[in-house]
């Protein structure tokens, strides 16, 4: 087991070391990017990146408090599933209307990687493997898709 202080510092260097591996790589649009803090330009849709000791997952996640914009954002994604599936290149798990790790109601569009933990060095190659390309794929979606999502702006 480790510390809470322990569990801190390996969370903070992970995220550090990944944010300077992906620092290098321009957005789809030619800009630097905070990939870490991805801005969407949309309050309440978020591209989340989240490891821990069993499992990771990159996700677009939708949390706005009122279950029916909540809704109305997930089937406006529903409506580009083709093109977000083709920037993707592989298909990610669609859950509407589930409860976070905090108890707060939200829509995940994800794609989870098992058996990797934050907390193992040997796995930071894993984690980073997975989380670069599909981030990167998804600036690249969002880029040419956002004007579709203007209404929730």
């Amino acid at each position: 087991m480790y510390s809470k202080d322990q569990v801190s510092k390996l969370k903070q260097a992970f995220w550090t070391s990944f944010g300077q591996y992906i620092a290098p790589q321009l957005s789809a649009e030619g800009l630097k990017i905070n990939w870490i803090n991805y801005r969407t330009g949309i309050k309440h849709l978020h591209f989340k990146l989240h490891a821990d000791q069993k499992s990771a997952y990159i996700a677009i996640e939708l949390s706005h408090p009122d279950p029916g914009m909540q809704e109305l954002l997930f089937d406006q994604f529903k409506e580009f599933k083709n093109v977000l599936t083709s920037y993707l290149e592989e298909d990610w798990e669609w859950e509407n209307g589930l409860t976070d790790e905090n108890y707060k109601l939200v829509s995940r569009i994800y794609k989870p990687l098992a058996g990797v933990s934050i907390f193992r060095e040997e796995d930071w190659p894993k984690l980073i493997s997975f989380f670069k390309p599909r981030l990167i794929a998804l600036d690249e979606f969002w880029c040419d898709a956002s004007p579709g999502f203007e209404q929730f702006r």
